[in-house]
């Protein structure tokens, strides 16, 4: 079998899986290969996306965050928004969440212009899910199963881009709490279940 390298991009485990598959690349494969790439747009050319967005200091709430703007008008804060992130599983797939805290809160109803709100307006259903890997679920069962050795580069390059993405909101917001299984703990509860991952209470 053709080995990687030990942390290949994105383009090395896609010609892999068209090598191994004669062409033949599973729909699953490119559902989660195109969202995984989606992903990389966000952290090489800083594509719009919710996570852009969050990171955008003049949405905060400046007074919340004894911040300021100056003389060039970039935003300085003293005190660094309070956020929980979660790993949410489910039919559609993975999500990485945001919830804002407040005074220790995890906040789940919308915030428009409340004085000690971390963020100017927050709306959950917009705004919430920072991104989405589509059918990580699936893929991740469909790899425990019968799956080969560019299925598992696929979901290792899953998890340390989530990773990455996670330690680029550190910088800016103090993550108080990290809610859920990462995906690599999400694949060992599927092979410790023995593929059974949708009978129980994981999701």
């Amino acid at each position: 079998m053709t080995s990687l390298s030990k942390k290949p991009n994105l383009k090395e485990i896609n010609a892999l899986k068209k090598k191994l598959t004669w062409g033949d690349v599973p729909a699953i494969y490119h559902l989660v290969a195109s969202s995984l790439s989606e992903l990389d747009g966000i952290l090489s050319h800083g594509f719009d996306s919710n996570f852009k967005n969050i990171l955008d200091k003049t949405t905060w709430n400046l007074q919340a965050l004894d911040g300021y703007r100056d003389t060039d008008g970039k935003v300085h804060v003293k005190i660094k928004p309070q956020i929980i992130l979660q790993h949410e599983y489910n039919e559609q797939g993975y999500e990485l969440q945001c919830y804002p805290v407040v005074e220790g809160e995890k906040i789940k109803r919308p915030l428009i212009k409340e004085h000690k709100s971390p963020f100017q307006t927050w709306l959950p259903e917009s705004m919430r899910i920072l991104f989405r890997i589509n059918s990580l679920v699936a893929f991740a069962i469909f790899t425990y199963q019968r799956g080969d050795e560019a299925d598992l580069a696929l979901l290792k390059y899953a998890f340390y881009r989530v990773q990455k993405l996670m330690a680029i909101l550190s910088e800016s917001f103090q993550v108080l709490t990290v809610e859920g299984y990462s995906i690599a703990e999400f694949y060992q509860e599927i092979a410790q279940r023995n593929g059974n991952i949708l009978s129980g209470d994981v999701i």
